[in-house]
């Protein structure tokens, strides 16, 4: 799926146009897909423009793929989406996150059970000596929240 996509910039915001580009969608379908996936709440401002952050972006890519390449149905697709978000809970609970490493499944904050925090998402790249990132994210997770204190 993503191979096929273009590289997501390292950008705070996008427009809609940029995301559909980004995600190989047209802007009607996004908006669509906002009524049908809770999950999807970019921020609005001036004029009603829609302004869509990292996060959003890999999530639009996800229920995309979910969609047009697994063959889902919209339903299937929210109940697909929401196993993950389960499954990353519980994984979470343990010590051990699905969404480690793995950029493609970093979902919405609302969805990680805190709406005031960001996820934090390490670009491939960014690895620790040891090649898991952990530490590196670990200090990156301090950081971010000293500075929302």
């Amino acid at each position: 799926m993503d191979s096929l996509l273009p590289p997501i910039p390292a950008k705070r915001y996008f427009t809609i146009g940029e995301v559909g580009e980004l995600c190989g969608v047209k802007p009607h379908v996004l908006r669509y897909w906002e009524q049908e996936f809770t999950q999807l709440r970019p921020v609005k401002r001036r004029g009603n423009r829609r302004y869509y952050q990292h996060h959003e972006v890999l999530m639009i890519r996800r229920i995309r793929d979910l969609l047009y390449d697994q063959g889902f149905t919209i339903s299937g697709a929210r109940n697909r989406l929401q196993e993950l978000v389960q499954s990353d809970r519980a994984g979470r609970a343990e010590g051990v996150s699905q969404l480690d490493g793995d950029d493609s499944e970093i979902l919405a904050p609302e969805m990680m059970g805190d709406e005031h925090v960001q996820p934090l998402v390490l670009p491939a790249g960014w690895r620790d000596a040891s090649g898991g990132g952990h530490s590196l994210h670990q200090e990156l997770v301090e950081i971010r929240d000293m500075l929302t204190l």
